[in-house]
């Protein structure tokens, strides 16, 4: 699994924008695994629709705090990628550590699960069944009493 993302603010009173992109690696895709899913520690916004933050105001309040947080998710194996933008709370020391520490729970959690599907071995098996032993005797007594006896069939 390969994560990209970048942090792009423009000047003023602008938000910060974290885009990433999550692609998972082909043979990561053919593990069938299910989208796995963990809430990090990146926190949603007040009026994240908007792409600016006033001083004084939403995050930028006095003692401002969040209370909910955004969801990182490696994307499902037929897809293979996922790509998405979050508006950033403003702050001005303009220091975002929560973003590479979320980034690196979801790889900790996704090589956790992806160690546990490369525990299911692949298999392949066949297999070849005759009639019993005791089946052959009794049709071979019989065959060879017909063949004696001039039957045909």
């Amino acid at each position: 699994m390969k994560i990209q993302w970048k942090i792009e603010k423009k000047r003023g009173n602008y938000r910060p924008v974290l885009s990433y992109v999550i692609t998972l690696e082909e043979h990561e895709k053919d593990l069938a695994m299910n989208a796995l899913t963990i809430e990090s520690s990146i926190p949603h916004i007040p009026d994240a629709g908007m792409p600016w933050c006033m001083p004084g105001c939403n995050e930028r309040a006095p003692g401002w705090e969040p209370i909910d947080f955004h969801s990182l998710s490696v994307p499902y194996f037929k897809i293979g990628t996922t790509s998405e933008r979050i508006r950033l709370p403003f702050r001005e020391s303009a220091s975002y550590p929560e973003v590479e520490q979320s980034f690196a729970m979801l790889r900790d959690a996704y090589e956790k699960a992806v160690n546990e599907v490369y525990q299911w071995q692949p298999f392949y098996t066949t297999g070849e069944m005759d009639i019993t032993p005791a089946a052959k005797e009794q049709r071979a007594a019989t065959l060879t009493a017909r063949k004696m006896l001039g039957f045909t069939r």
